[in-house]
């Protein structure tokens, strides 16, 4: 293998665990959990203290 396929490899498998540890830290499990019940949710309406800006409009006639 060559020096740039070597480099190459490291960065993509560094920025994947980043990925990973990002995903599963407990800091993101909240806003992962509220959107997981998104679909779910018929009459969703954002928590205007958190300031999300995710909005669902019923229009049903």
């Amino acid at each position: 293998m060559t020096l740039i396929q070597i480099v190459w490899t490291v960065i993509a498998f560094v920025i994947f665990i980043g990925i990973v540890i990002w995903a599963y830290s407990s800091k993101q499990k909240e806003r992962f959990d509220e959107a997981a019940q998104l679909p779910l949710d018929d009459d969703y309406e954002p928590d205007p203290v958190k300031g999300s800006k995710v909005t669902r409009e019923n229009n049903n006639g």
